[in-house]
């Protein structure tokens, strides 16, 4: 038996997640602005621009890594069995990039890690099975305990962006409808 890279996009962006945090604990948070969204976005800046993509790999914590690399290494290489690679990572730049325009637009207010990702790819499972005409009942309790759970923490006084957490469920919610007729040959 030998190892194999069974899920080439899953992996390499945890591996990539994984370096940059440990490079930023090593250099005593040196890559924060290249890893985070700030709360404010300079429209002359090319370094604001490209946090717009890049802050999913950037995580406060121990536990904000492990929690975000866990869900993404358990769904996402079903995720991009069912998907393809190519429409797997177009689906995480678009859940990165529209997260982080509503974040600026909505909120000012600092962001960074993988939580809108990880909540895409919660909605986007219960898409896994689903069979032409037919609304997953998996969708609807998915979207009941994640994302419902999501709106109940938003009112508390934390550092978690719920908005992410949200937005992301959206944009699963998005992806999952239309591409339910869709397979990773066809799209």
């Amino acid at each position: 038996m030998r190892i194999h890279y069974n899920s080439p996009v899953i992996i390499s962006f945890s591996l990539i997640t994984t370096a940059v945090y440990l490079l930023n604990r090593l250099t005593a948070g040196s890559l924060t602005s290249f890893i985070s969204l700030q709360g404010h976005f300079d429209f002359y800046s090319l370094r604001d621009y490209l946090t717009l993509f890049t802050y999913p790999f950037g995580h406060a914590s121990t536990e904000h890594i492990i929690g975000n690399l866990s869900f993404i290494l358990l769904i996402g290489p079903t995720l991009e069995e069912k998907y393809g690679s190519k429409n797997l990572i177009l689906m995480m730049l678009s859940a990165a990039l529209a997260t982080g325009i509503a974040n600026i637009v909505l909120f000012h207010q600092g962001l960074w890690g993988a939580s809108g990702i990880v909540f895409m790819f919660i909605i986007l499972i219960s898409f896994a099975n689903e069979q032409s005409g037919k609304i997953p009942l998996t969708f609807i309790f998915i979207l009941i305990l994640f994302v419902g759970k999501e709106v109940l923490d938003s009112f508390q006084r934390d550092n978690i962006s719920q908005f992410a957490h949200i937005a992301g469920g959206i944009i699963g919610s998005i992806f999952g409808f239309a591409m339910k007729k869709k397979t990773k040959e066809n799209f």
